[in-house]
């Protein structure tokens, strides 16, 4: 049964087409995933479906009955009342039941009849959830980073990403059967997303999510919504799925197209022969190809991808072994203690990673190392030759009166105009956007502006701060790719766990009192907090080491077979395109005016281009 459905949605703004014929079908209880670059035009189709904006052009039909419950990816709740009476106001409905079922209680001393109203409203009232809503709003509350010190909170006490995400909580409470959530996790901790992804895959609900967070993603969406080039393409599978397979999808139809427009090649080069020989055999034969390559279902070429950043990170001199020595530090604001006793250490090459709850102080952390904030206890300590370049996730490094421009050539006035403005390209910086000021500039412009101006700091510690946030999917997978190359050793605080997962060599859980470093990966990280590992942290025992070495020797065994597969096809597609091209010149030179033997060479030139295709397709496996 359809839930939602959108027919030829079209929108423009002047002569600048933001979406055009968009349509798309979405089942009851799907849980669809929406992905394209920045300026896509995700949100403002979300908009458009849930009546916000007005379309050109198509038609937006949603089944009857249904409730849609949207989250604007900068809303936020503005009230003067506590957190937990604002919660509450969304059964209001239940609490005047309550105050109905009080007064009736207290006329059955007098009134024989409020009794039998009172039976019956208690019923509508315990089944309508009346008995567990106080209960279950503290339960999201909680499991939504709002503990039990925020309940008696004002409400205007919170900070933006607070609000957004108690919006988020008031969304969950009104059990809507569609759900549109516009970046549901930026403000949520890893334990919160991981409760909001538990909590969607155990609802009946419709829902629809704009994310760039892939882990997420990939936990609860069955189908995947791809909007680009003002079009919009709807897979099944979640994103790791739909992206493999769009890639895929893309090569074998570009080899095609390619494949094509060389058939229509060669039969226009053999209709341009047979008419200068202009007998009437050749002007029949030049028909009959014409006629043939009027018959072809032509291919439209392919749109290029949206243009995304590309950069990789500068280094300085190399830094020594000992990078960092933390010892004892410790922070407060006021009466407020975030925490204490933190110490550890940071070697060169470390992929560095901070967890921990919203609340726990990572950024206050990583300011104090930055010196932007003085610790009330503990020291620390940087080891030789370490230069420093730090990824604020609050931009505060960014001049608002600044142009583009004047931002990066203010920080590095000895690069030409001509430097400046292709390191500025990089990052989607052209024409008359280097002249924008910076005040005006989107969250993602202003995350791209930053990471400019560390690629050129030639630095060999990142010290980087959510340094994801804002950035779409594209430009998420290059900041990895540039930070997997850099030289240097990198701390980072981050609650993308795709992100983490890729990178973090080493992991620093921090909590309100110490801390500890778990000394591999993500994935062992997360078996180390559930209890599914041994307490140590490398295991010694004999066994333990036979068996990743013979994992790690069947690994090498069946990469080498991999890699020698791929070498064996590439060389046959090579010699089959030879022999290929070699074939369709006889068939436009010698063989042009020999139909018997120009029908033969077409039956072998199909079966090697059949040939082709199916090395093709395999090299795709391997690869």
């Amino acid at each position: 049964m359809i839930s939602i459905s959108c027919k030829n949605i079209s929108l423009a703004f002047g002569t600048d087409v933001l979406l055009d014929s968009v349509s798309f079908s979405i089942e009851k209880g799907d849980r669809v995933g929406v992905v394209g670059v920045n300026g896509a035009g995700k949100t403002t189709l979300m908009k458009i479906i849930t009546g916000e904006m007005q379309k050109d052009d198509g038609e937006v039909y949603i089944a009857g009955g249904e409730s849609i419950g949207y989250l604007d990816q900068h809303a936020t709740v503005d009230s003067d009342k506590t957190v937990l009476e604002e919660m509450l106001s969304n059964f209001s409905h239940l609490a005047a039941m309550k105050k109905r079922l009080d007064d009736l209680e207290s006329d059955m001393l007098t009134n024989p009849d409020a009794a039998t109203s009172f039976v019956k409203l208690s019923e509508e009232y315990k089944s309508a959830g009346g008995l567990e809503y106080v209960a279950r709003t503290k339960s999201v509350l909680t499991k939504m980073g709002f503990s039990e010190d925020y309940f008696d909170l004002p409400v205007t006490s919170l900070s933006g990403g607070q609000k957004t995400a108690l919006a988020l909580v008031g969304l969950i409470l009104r059990n809507h059967s569609i759900l549109i959530l516009d970046e549901p996790t930026n403000h949520l901790d890893i334990e919160s997303v991981e409760w909001l992804e538990n909590y969607i895959k155990g609802i009946k609900s419709t829902v629809v999510i704009i994310s760039h967070d892939r882990y997420f993603l990939d936990a609860v969406t069955n189908k995947t919504l791809d909007i680009e080039n003002t079009h919009a393409t709807l897979y099944n599978g979640a994103y790791s799925v739909f992206a493999e397979k769009k890639k895929r999808d893309r090569e074998i139809y570009q080899r095609h197209y390619e494949n094509q427009q060389k058939e229509i090649a060669r039969l226009e080069a053999y209709i341009e022969q047979q008419r200068r020989w202009n007998r009437e055999r050749n002007i029949i034969a030049a028909e009959s190809r014409q006629k043939a390559i009027d018959r072809m279902d032509k291919l439209e070429k392919l749109e290029d991808l949206p243009e995304g950043i590309s950069f990789s990170f500068g280094e300085a001199i190399r830094s020594g072994n000992d990078v960092l020595d933390v010892k004892d530090l410790a922070m407060a604001f006021d009466e407020k203690r975030l925490f204490t006793e933190v110490s550890f250490q940071v070697k060169r090459s470390d992929r560095f990673f901070i967890l921990g709850k919203n609340g726990t102080g990572k950024s206050t952390l990583l300011k104090i190392l930055n010196s932007k904030l003085l610790p009330v206890e503990g020291e620390f300590e940087y080891g030789t030759n370490v230069k420093i370049g730090y990824y604020d996730q609050e931009n505060q490094n960014l001049v608002p009166s600044n142009t583009v421009l004047d931002e990066l050539w203010n920080e590095y006035s000895s690069m030409t105009m001509t430097e400046i403005r292709s390191a500025l390209a990089l990052f989607r910086f052209c024409g008359d956007d280097v002249m924008k000021k910076v005040s005006v500039l989107s969250g993602g412009e202003k995350a791209r502006l930053t990471l400019a101006k560390l690629m050129l700091s030639k630095v060999n510690l990142l010290i980087l701060d959510e340094p994801t946030n804002h950035l779409d999917i594209a430009s998420r997978e290059t900041l990895e790719d540039a930070i997997a190359n850099f030289k240097g050793t990198v701390i980072a605080v981050s609650h993308d766990r795709y992100f983490i997962k890729k990178l973090a060599t080493r992991i620093l859980r921090l909590e309100d009192r110490g801390c500890t470093v778990y000394e591999h990966g993500y994935e062992h990280y997360l078996e180390k907090i559930r209890g599914d590992v041994k307490n140590t942290e490398v295991r010694t025992s004999a066994t333990s080491n036979k068996d990743e070495y013979i994992q790690r020797r069947e690994a090498k065994a069946k990469e080498r077979k991999r890699e020698k597969d791929i070498s064996n096809t590439e060389a046959k597609i090579e010699e089959i395109e030879k022999n290929l091209g070699e074939l369709e010149e006889k068939m436009s030179g010698e063989l042009a005016a020999d139909y018997t033997a120009l029908m033969e060479a077409e039956k072998e030139r199909q079966a090697l281009a059949e040939t082709l295709d199916g090395l093709y397709a395999f090299l795709d496996e391997l690869i």
